[in-house]
């Protein structure tokens, strides 16, 4: 691929994350560089997950540096299996992020090894062998590409390109890339919002966009048709609780281990201070997420609470880590008055499988959902009302009850990613509207348009744009 000269129009090109709410992945080819921001993997439907597989779109010989929003793996989990194919660049990404990615891409690289090595002793893999995408040495490879950075300061990718990180208030680390150029004679700037969150949330502090003139932006439109209700978000969450007790069963919930299994152990600390809800026995079974708790506490500048202050709050009164997979496995003999936190949040994998292989077809348990879940999941399915959920082979009756708090979701709503956009100086010369499912994205793109008056659009996955 010859790299645009300065005679040429430059082109960004939408690899990932485009009709869709995974896999983030966009090209930009500058006269001065060819740099990734994000490097996502496809979570989902099958169809998506294919994808991961597809020869990569081009030469990695071109390509200057991967620029990271998060660490969050629709938008990471990619970047081991670009070392796989090759690619020994630079990845710039903030030190919340590169922190969080020694614990989230070894995990993935573990959890891609292991399907593979179920696939081959069950012998439904239409490959002989099945071979994971990647393995943990290529994500210890990766991480040795990190090359982290401040907030709101000016890094030179290469001689005529530079980037700058600005808090996005998703998770911890989590940022807007703002990328800078000279063509025509003239600087370009195009912004990435990455994942945007929630505007005045206990938990996290609000996004930070820069507030300067912007040519180009791409954003994020996970929520982007619909609102949060999150006025009595906490009522909501003791409420849910509350029926759960009643019920007499346990209270199962998937969660991602990394920033909604802390924030959820926010709000369920508050909630039993305040006595709005009963001290229940709570266990948080994952080793990642016993890890990420603990991480929060060296990165407070993401965080909307004094954490000297609040450090109990990520954890109630009867709170307990489980990293074993033998201390996993004794929680099936619990059976009353508590709550099960494990990931995925999704329900895609890990141990959450075991749980709700267990508790699912238990009209006294409960499952609740605290995040945007992916079309073709699991979790997808039950909030869905599916009768039946399929694990292990089988297919397993859905008796228990089925909860889901959105308000808990780190993404910001639409009024949230209304509020951010017009933040920014003056609406971009071009807007582009992705990371979301087609009705989210077209929603958000309307909104834009008649709110704002940005000139949006939707893009197809693998088109391109022009920039001139």
């Amino acid at each position: 691929m010859s790299r645009a000269s300065e005679r040429e129009t430059c082109v960004l090109r939408f690899l990932g994350a485009a009709g869709s709410v995974t896999g983030s992945r966009f090209q930009l080819e500058t006269a001065a560089a060819t740099v990734l921001v994000d490097c996502g993997l496809y979570q989902g439907l099958k169809e998506l997950r294919l994808k991961n597989w597809q020869p990569w779109p081009f030469d990695l010989r071109a390509l200057d540096a991967v620029i990271l929003t998060h660490a969050h793996i629709d938008h990471s989990g990619y970047l081991p299996r670009l070392f796989k194919l090759g690619y020994r660049g630079p990845v710039y990404c903030s030190e919340g992020t590169a922190a969080l990615l020694e614990l989230l891409l070894p995990d993935s690289a573990r959890l891609q090894t292991e399907e593979a090595a179920y696939a081959n002793r069950k012998g439904y893999s239409k490959h002989h062998p099945a071979e994971p995408l990647y393995t943990e040495e290529d994500a210890d490879g990766t991480l040795s590409l990190l090359r982290p950075v401040d907030f709101q300061r000016d890094v030179e990718v290469t001689p005529g390109l530079t980037a700058s990180l600005h808090p996005a208030g998703h998770l911890l680390g989590s940022a807007s890339v703002l990328l800078r150029w000279s063509a025509g004679g003239r600087e370009r700037r195009l912004l990435a919002s990455g994942d945007v969150g929630k505007y005045d949330d206990p938990f996290m502090r609000d996004p930070q966009p820069p507030r300067e003139e912007l040519d180009y932006l791409l954003i994020e439109s996970t929520y982007g048709d619909r609102k949060h209700d999150d006025a009595d978000l906490e009522d909501k969450l003791a409420a849910v609780i509350g029926r759960a007790v009643e019920r007499g069963g346990v209270m199962l919930v998937p969660a991602f281990a990394v920033g909604r299994t802390q924030e959820l152990l926010f709000y369920l600390s508050r909630l039993e201070r305040a006595r709005k809800i009963p001290v229940l026995d709570v266990y948080v079974d994952s080793p990642m997420a016993v890890d990420a708790t603990r991480l929060y506490a060296s990165h407070p500048e993401d965080l909307n609470f004094d954490w000297s202050q609040e450090v109990p709050a990520l954890r109630t009164e009867r709170t307990r880590f489980v990293r074993s997979v033998a201390d996993s496995k004794a929680l099936r003999a619990v059976s009353t008055n508590a709550l099960i936190i494990s990931a995925s949040g999704m329900a895609t994998g890990g141990r959450i499988l075991h749980h709700l292989a267990q508790r699912v077809t238990d009209a006294r348990n409960t499952i609740l959902f605290v995040g945007f879940q992916v079309d073709g999941t699991r979790g997808r399915k039950l909030i869905d009302g599916a009768p039946t959920i399929r694990m292990f082979g089988e297919d397993w009756p859905v008796r228990a009850h089925i909860e889901n708090v959105r308000a808990l979701s780190a993404h910001g709503d639409s009024e949230d990613l209304t509020r951010w956009a017009a933040s920014l100086a003056r609406p971009p010369r071009s807007t582009w509207v992705v990371h979301g499912e087609t009705h989210a994205s077209e929603a958000l793109c309307h909104a834009l348009e008649s709110k704002l008056g940005h000139r949006a659009s939707v893009p197809q996955l693998g088109t391109s744009a022009l920039l001139d």
